[in-house]
């Protein structure tokens, strides 16, 4: 990627319409992974009703955690953006396997992971430009 690629400035309202939609995904992974760590009973629960082993929750926790840390430093966001994908894209086939309705919300997570990777930064908008360069 070029130099001035990287040096093109975010205007305000980009910025902070990224930051949100970054930070949604966030602190609702956050949250899961918290309650993954300290083995809450619903987790344990919810675990168990989905088909894997109690075993698994933690350290699906810990990984949870690791996608949170990689996707907010600015410096590796895309690697963790797509750390997420793999995360979510996981989370989207065991809720569709056990028929589960609530299917669409990793989804809907996963996009917002990018979405809010394209709006704060240029690399990304570079990369998957939304118009044609002829425009």
């Amino acid at each position: 990627m070029s130099a001035e690629t990287s040096t093109i400035a975010v205007s305000k309202g980009m910025l902070w319409t990224g930051r949100i939609m970054s930070a949604i995904p966030i602190l609702l992974t956050a949250f899961a992974s918290v309650l993954k760590l300290i083995n809450s009973p619903s987790v344990v629960e919810g675990t168990v009703r989905l088909g894997y082993s109690q075993a698994l929750i933690r350290p699906v926790g810990a990984i949870e955690m690791a996608c949170i840390i990689v996707y907010a430093i600015p410096r590796t966001s895309v690697l963790g953006a797509i750390l997420f994908t793999g995360l979510f894209g996981g989370a989207t086939a065991t809720l569709v396997r056990v028929g589960d309705p609530s299917f669409p919300f990793p989804i809907i997570l996963g996009m917002m992971v990018w979405g809010g990777l394209f709006f704060r930064d240029p690399r990304v908008r570079a990369l998957i430009p939304l118009r044609s360069p002829a425009e």
